[in-house]
Order: C-alpha cells, then sequence, then structure tokens
C-alpha cells in the first residue's frame, strides 16, 4: 500500500452571501477533489478535541494520528524540532512573528509576507543586540521564527496568535500571566532594533510593510511523539513550507523534504512539491503534502485570494497526485484542511471539516463533489480515527 495525505490549510468556510450562499470551496473551480470524491467517499473529521484552540498545530498533529489532548504543549516546540533547535527540559520555546505594529493596531501578522532573506537579516541583528544566555533567537521562514527562553518561570502565560487579532488594537492582547513582564519587556526592547535595521529601511523605500516588532507566542516546552514506524509500521515523509508542520513530521520519525522555492503562499513551487511527494511514494509508503496558501489568504480576509489558493492546490497539487494512480495502483488518496479558516473572520474556527478520499480498498459512497455541503450528515471521524482508518482501509 501507499498513501498519501494532501491538505490545504484552512480551505474550509462559511457558506457566504456574496458567493449565493456557497462557500469558497464549493463556489471554487474544483475538478480534481470532485474526481476524488466521485471515486471513493467524503465525510466530516472534527480535527481540534475539545479544550484546544483551533490552530493548524493541534489540527496537523490530529490529522498525522496523533492525539493533542495526550501530546501537544505548544506550537513553538514543534517548529523548533523542525529547525534542529534541541531544547532542554527547562527551556520555553516561543514562535516569534515579525509584525507591523501601527497606531496601536497589528496592521499585519506577517510584515507583508516579509521575505526569508530580509527576516533573516532582522533575526540575526536581534540576537547580536538581545541575545544572552537565557534568550536566543532562530531564524525560520518569512515571518516566522523562534526564540527559546531558558529558566522560564512555570506557570500559565496566556499569548494571543497574532493573526487572530489583524487589524484590531494589540494592547488587550498582550502575553498575560506568568512571566509576562519579561516577555513583554523583550518585545519592547526589540522595537528600536527593528527600527535600525537597513533592511526595515529598504522595505519601506520600496513600498514594503517595515517589520516593526516581534510578537511572541505559542510557547511550549519540548514535545516527545512515538514514531509513525513504531505505530504503524510504516515509513514516509512530509512536504511542507511551513516549520510547524515539518517539526510534527520530524517528531513522527518522517523525513523532512524540502522543497526549494515553497513559499507557503500562493503561487509556490507546486512542481516540486509534487515532485517530492513522487520521490517519497517511490521509496516509501507515505507522504503529506501541506499547502498553506488557502489559510494565509483567509487571515488576510481575501475571498479572491482564498478561491485561487483553492483552485491552485485543487490544479496543482490534487490533480497531479491523482495521476500517481498509473504507476501506484495500490495508491489510497485523502484530501482534506486541517481546519475552517472563515474570511469573515479572518481567523481559525473549531468545527467539523469535510475529507474526500479514494483509492484502494476504498469503496465509492455515491457522491459526486467534495464541499462542506456535500458532508453534511456524514460519518464524523476525530482526527486520530480518520488516520488509522485511512491506513487500514476500513471505511464505513
Amino acid at each position: 500500500m501507499k498513501y498519501a495525505i494532501l491538505v490545504g490549510d484552512g480551505m474550509a468556510d462559511f457558506s457566504l452571501p456574496e458567493l449565493d450562499n456557497r462557500t469558497p470551496l464549493e463556489y471554487a473551480a474544483t475538478p480534481s477533489m470532485d474526481a476524488v470524491a466521485r471515486a471513493g467517499r467524503v465525510g466530516l473529521v472534527k480535527t481540534i478535541p475539545d479544550g484546544l484552540s483551533p490552530g493548524s498545530d493541534v489540527a496537523n498533529m490530529s490529522l498525522m494520528g496523533y492525539d493533542p489532548a495526550a501530546y501537544y504543549s505548544g506550537r513553538a516546540p514543534i517548529e523548533a524540532a523542525s529547525m534542529g533547535i534541541k531544547l532542554k527540559n527547562t527551556d520555553v520555546a516561543f514562535r516569534c512573528n515579525l509584525v507591523t505594529l501601527k497606531c496601536g493596531l497589528m496592521v499585519d501578522y506577517s510584515a507583508g509576507h516579509i521575505e526569508t532573506a530580509d527576516a533573516h537579516e532582522i533575526i540575526a541583528a536581534l540576537q547580536k543586540e538581545l541575545g544572552s544566555p537565557t534568550v536566543t533567537f532562530y531564524p525560520g521562514v518569512s515571518y516566522r521564527h523562534i526564540t527559546v527562553m531558558a529558566d522560564f518561570p512555570a506557570g500559565k502565560l496566556d499569548c494571543t496568535p497574532p493573526h487572530d487579532i489583524s487589524g484590531k488594537e494589540y494592547a488587550p492582547h498582550l502575553p498575560a500571566g506568568t512571566g509576562q513582564d519579561f516577555v513583554r519587556t523583550l518585545m519592547e526592547e526589540a522595537r528600536p532594533v527593528l527600527a535600525s535595521c537597513a533592511v526595515n529601511k529598504r522595505r519601506e523605500a520600496q513600498g514594503k510593510s517595515p517589520a516593526t516588532d516581534i510578537w511572541l507566542w505559542g510557547q511550549g516546552k519540548a514535545v516527545v511523539l512515538p514514531s509513525m514506524k513504531e505505530r504503524f509500521a510504516i515509513c514516509g515523509s512530509v512536504v511542507s513550507a511551513v516549520d510547524l508542520v515539518r517539526g510534527i513530521g520530524v517528531l513522527a520519525g518522517l523525513n523532512v523534504r524540502i522543497v526549494p522555492g515553497a513559499t507557503g503562499y500562493l503561487g509556490t513551487n507546486y512542481a516540486g512539491k509534487v515532485a517530492a511527494a513522487h520521490d517519497a511514494l517511490s521509496k516509501e509508503d507515505f507522504v503529506f503534502v501541506h499547502v498553506e496558501a488557502p489559510d494565509e489568504t483567509s487571515h488576510e480576509g481575501s475571498l479572491e485570494k482564498k478561491i485561487q489558493a483553492i483552485e491552485e492546490f485543487d490544479k496543482n497539487i490534487v490533480g497531479e497526485v491523482l495521476k500517481f494512480r498509473t504507476e501506484f495502483p495500490d495508491l489510497r488518496i485523502l484530501v482534506l484542511p486541517d481546519h475552517a479558516t472563515p474570511v469573515p473572520l479572518k481567523t481559525h474556527h473549531a468545527g467539523p471539516v469535510p475529507f474526500t478520499v479514494c483509492g484502494a480498498g476504498v469503496d465509492a459512497d455515491g457522491s459526486i463533489a467534495y464541499c462542506e455541503k456535500s458532508a453534511q450528515g456524514k460519518k464524523m471521524y476525530t482526527g486520530v480515527t480518520l488516520f488509522e482508518t485511512f491506513i487500514r482501509g476500513t471505511f464505513e
């Protein structure tokens, strides 16, 4: 058997009046996902356990068959694993976003989707000026970076994801709880460092959003997961542009395939991702292909861009992987979002999302299309039970 999970991050949405009460997934041209539905079946999956926030960290961990209620400690330590950062037992890793704050508002949670090269200059400046035996800044991709704090006090610290407060006043959402003074002070000390960076001056001259501040959130201690090989006797790979999904792959004992030009946004290197997926299936049992663009465009509140992202995913990922069936007749394909990111909300939503699956051992259920409405009334899975069923092929 061969297994492919194809994730369009945040694809699911609400029915919208401007789309004649259709969802973006229902409105978009998705012939490839509809073909999966016709060849197999459609259902619902609850990827966010009760009591946990609907983040991509929780959702993708769930989709890979790991119960977040048992294993999740925070987003940042997962990303740290992807970046090869070794956390001590007393270390706490924070996600460090480069953001644009202005007039008291979270103007841009991504500093204009800052280019990685620009971001690395900024992170290097932060490490030079603010790094210490207890604070270390590590560069990631685009606006996504990691800050590790040694001997951080134990206790509850509430930190808000910056994409949850796009266009809103940020002051009410500053870190609050144990250790808040240290974290807030570090964020304040970063502001003049960023203001003096030549890269920000260049960005402003070019009409781009400057990275005015850092925003620390998603904190947690090191995560340990049993490997996929131990649990299911399969080996495989993860293909993603974002450290979060790569990190879950690392922790699950999967290979992480880095694709040059994979940006986590529209127009990413789809061909490179498909080639990496093909190579993985040629040598291994399993591949998890993740595309970030539908989620990013939803956070921007751009309905037009979200529809474009869904259609790019359908054509360039799902359509191409479907062609693999000629070479791999025992291939089973699962297509779904990790969670909903409704455009009106500009943030994640914890409700169940639709999936579609086809391939070896999967009986067709008469579905003709893939969208939220086609999944209504179908059997509900958790992320863990869906993964287990997908591997075993026991859909009902």
